[in-house]
């Protein structure tokens, strides 16, 4: 934390200083707008955002309606285009130019999300987050890039075929929601003390929602239903948006392709209007909505929802829709929609004003001070971006997220000056960016494993292998064989996993499997490096001669650096699968439609919380070292005898009466210490996790459900730290078939560690089916026969 709060320091220091090579870009500063009053600092933004509207004519309020807006000449407001990425970097898309060469040429590219999100440490999140919105905030001062950018994707990871779920922080809605939580508060700098600083960039939380289906076997995104029930829907799929709207009242979010319950996401005003601004009172700074690209356009074309493209228009804005992206050709008609009175100007006016708010609170119209000085964000220039501090943060953010899946004490390798490695496999030597996963930018340097060899070095032997088609790997298996230890680098990559690809198997390709095979029987010592998500590495674990794995998701431009930290034990692994990774078969057990996650005679169960036949679990992660575990006074349980004896009882009443939170189910459960001690002989950092589990509230029960989390950094042999579990009362409480939020009395378990090494039983007393939230229900709507109201 004293690491990030320098950072911090440092930027709110030097965002006070003039920039020289800052480009005039303002609209306030260049044309006739600064006499509009958009341009007068001292008004609200809401105001500012009025006046700038009011100014407009229709033709130029529908054709600001789109994501590439053309703004309006006439009273100096430019062009805009809102389509920016920064899922873990400033990313190639429409709205971001990187130059050819020389300043603005790159961006740090940081590890994909489910990387980073296996570190388990919300301090590494916000400063990566506050890292990449610098970068963004100095390509759009530059002339390089808008403000809004369409990052994070917080849609739930649930299942292991899903092509996109690398761009997520993973499976788990509470792991999801904390993530979120801390890289707006690093990316946006919203939610720090000085508001008047504004948003450092406008972050777009998607897909929203019940979105994690891109084409498998026929069915596509475009026109699937997400048929989904409401304690699903609220327990799992919304959690993480509740916290960017409610809680860290997120710029933007962004509405998905999808169906919800027959009703397209982007033309939901249960979704958007009933859940988002009026249950979750996301209208605080009057944040805006976008469309997916082509989500409005496919109301009509593939849902067959409506039946021209002005009706899509006209259903998807007066639903809540402010800003339609369009893609590939397919455009929207926004004019049809209000010349055919399917869109009044009303609603017009609401979209755009709530789209240039967030531009004003992200200080786009911003004025220069006295003498021409540009302070604040506006400031940033070329030296905010691949920093030292960036690049140092890109590597240890991927270190930091390896985990350990099997080791016989062969990691860490300790390399004498005669020995000889092996370095092979698809990604051992990519030029390709596999390491980025998708959504990158043009990284300033890409470490891979071969340099990261060399850079040590080592005596290599190099060779490529293939990813999935049936190459001759007969190159890699003689460097193999000429070496005295093998580091194989496999797994699968943008071509296997992606958007608009799910996999219909989650096996190793048969090809590498093959040669696995043929390395695992020289007898030499191997060590599996893998990339991509969930793989079902069992022929890997049940080999006994496949010494070590590690997974590395997509570790982002110093992955071969991250790898051989780690693999020296320059660095020990510390790292949790933010995923669970599933057996081969059970992609025959449901299909990817059914989006249900309890088990059935039809589905086995999804995540850790409901499916018990894991390979690896979910929180899974091997060290280097041993830690012990137990916890800390008053809770102390060291004799097994009274190890799920009730240790205390809480008093539900009276700890949520003296709560001063405004919704109870953020109000904070009493804190429960933690000893870890390190009785090794390796220096290393301890990820503590903490699983609920109870039979309270309604059937079935889930098997656990991660409740707390804390990564301690550094702990020494022999070293001893406590560590607080910090839950809230909300995290206690369980969802029930209406979509209530309830706390129950009764009996909980606290479990720490995977496998659980200890726990804790405790008994909650007092409002024994206390309501946190009560879940607005939809009311259907009568109109051409179509139920607007619907989920």
């Amino acid at each position: 934390m004293a690491i990030l709060g320098q950072i911090v320091a440092v930027l709110a220091s030097s965002i006070l200083v003039h920039c020289q090579d800052v480009k005039d870009y303002g609209p306030c500063l260049t044309s006739s707008l600064r006499d509009n009053d958009v341009c007068d600092s001292y008004l609200e933004p809401s105001e500012r955002a009025r006046a700038l509207v009011a100014a407009m004519t229709i033709e130029e309020k529908l054709a600001n309606l789109v994501d590439h807006s053309l703004g309006a000449e006439r009273i100096g407001l430019p062009k805009y285009n809102w389509w920016n990425e920064a899922l873990h970097g400033v990313a190639h898309s429409p709205g971001v130019e990187f130059a050819k060469s020389g300043e603005f040429s790159s961006a740090t590219s940081f590890p994909s999300p489910i990387t980073i999100s296996a570190a388990f440490d919300d301090d590494l999140v916000e400063k990566v987050g506050l890292a990449i919105g610098a970068e963004a905030r100095a390509f759009a001062n530059a002339g390089r890039a808008g403000l809004s950018f369409w990052t994070p994707n917080i849609n739930p990871f649930k299942d292991p075929r899903w092509g996109r779920g690398l761009e997520t922080p993973g499976e788990d809605p509470l792991r999801i929601s904390h993530y979120v939580e801390r890289l707006l508060k690093g990316m946006e700098w919203a939610s720090q003390e000085d508001d008047n600083l504004g948003r450092q960039v406008i972050a777009t939380c998607k897909h929203y929602a019940a979105y994690d289906l891109e084409r498998w076997n026929g069915v596509v995104r475009y026109s699937f239903d997400a048929v989904v029930s409401m304690q699903d829907l609220v327990e799992y799929y919304l959690p993480p948006f509740k916290q960017c709207a409610r809680d860290s009242n997120v710029g933007s979010i962004m509405c998905s392709y999808n169906r919800v319950n027959g009703t397209p996401a982007c033309a939901s005003e249960y979704l958007m209007q009933t859940v988002l601004r009026e249950h979750w009172n996301w209208t605080q700074h009057d944040n805006f909505i976008v469309s997916d690209c082509n989500a409005v356009h496919n109301i009509y074309a593939d849902h067959k929802w409506v039946k021209t493209a002005a009706q899509a228009v006209g259903a998807a804005m007066t639903a809540g829709t402010d800003n339609t992206c369009e893609a590939g050709g397919w455009g929207t008609d926004v004019v049809g929609a209000f010349n055919q009175s399917l869109l009044t100007e009303k609603v017009i006016d609401q979209a755009l004003t709530r789209q240039y708010e967030g531009l004003i609170r992200a200080n786009y119209f911003f004025t220069s001070g006295r003498e021409g000085e540009i302070t604040g964000f506006p400031a940033y220039g070329w030296d905010y971006v691949n920093t030292e501090t960036a690049d140092s943060l890109a590597r240890a953010s991927a270190t930091d997220g390896l985990v350990l899946l099997k080791n016989d004490g062969t990691l860490p390798v300790k390399l004498g000056k005669n020995q000889t490695v092996a370095v092979i496999g698809m990604w051992a030597n990519d030029t390709s960016y596999r390491m980025l996963g998708n959504y990158y930018g043009t990284p300033p340097i890409y470490s891979t494993p071969l340099l990261a060899a060399q850079q040590l070095g080592l005596k290599v032997n190099y060779a490529d292998a293939p990813v999935s088609s049936n190459a001759n790997y007969t190159a890699a298996l003689e460097a193999a064989k000429q070496s005295d230890i093998i580091f194989y680098f496999g797994g699968i990559d943008g071509s296997i996993e992606n958007e608009d690809r799910d996999r219909t198997t989650i096996t190793w390709p048969s090809v590498q499997l093959s040669l696995l095979r043929d390395l695992s029987a020289l007898g030499k010592k191997l060590v599996v490096v893998q990339l991509g998500t969930s793989i079902d590495n069992t022929p890997l674990l049940s080999d006994k001669n496949v010494n070590s794995i590690l997974w590395a998701g997509y570790p982002g431009m110093h992955g071969g650096l991250a790898a051989f930290d780690i693999i020296t034990g320059a660095k020990a692994p510390a790292g949790r699968l933010p995923i669970t990774q599933y057996p081969a078969n059970y992609t025959n057990q449901v299909p990817m439609t059914d989006m249900a996650l309890r088990p059935s005679a039809q589905n086995p169960g999804r995540t850790y919380k409901w499916y018990n036949k894991a390979v690896q679990e979910f929180g899974f992660g091997l060290h280097y070292t041993n830690f012990t575990i137990r916890f800390g006074a008053p809770y102390d349980v060291r004799s097994s005898a009274n190890r799920n004896a009730n240790a205390t009882t809480f008093h539900a009443t009276s700890l949520l009466a003296e709560c001063t939170e405004v919704h109870a189910d953020l109000c904070p459960f009493p804190r429960i210490p933690i000893v870890v001690t390190n009785t090794g002989s390796t220096t290393s950092d301890f990820v503590a996790l903490a699983f609920l589990t109870s039979t309270v509230g309604p059937a079935p029960h889930p098997i656990k459900e991660l409740a707390s989390y804390k990564r301690v950094r550094g702990i020494k042999p022999g070293e001893q730290r406590e560590v607080e579990l910090q839950m809230k009362w909300g995290d206690l409480a369980r969802v029930n078939e209406r979509g209530d939020t309830v706390l129950y009395g009764g009996r909980y378990c606290l479990g720490v560690d995977v496998p659980e090494r200890v726990r804790l039983c405790f008994e909650v007393v007092g409002g024994e089916e206390t309501v946190l939230d009560r879940w607005p229900q939809p009311q259907p709507k009568g109109g051409n026969g179509t139920v607007v109201g619907r989920v």
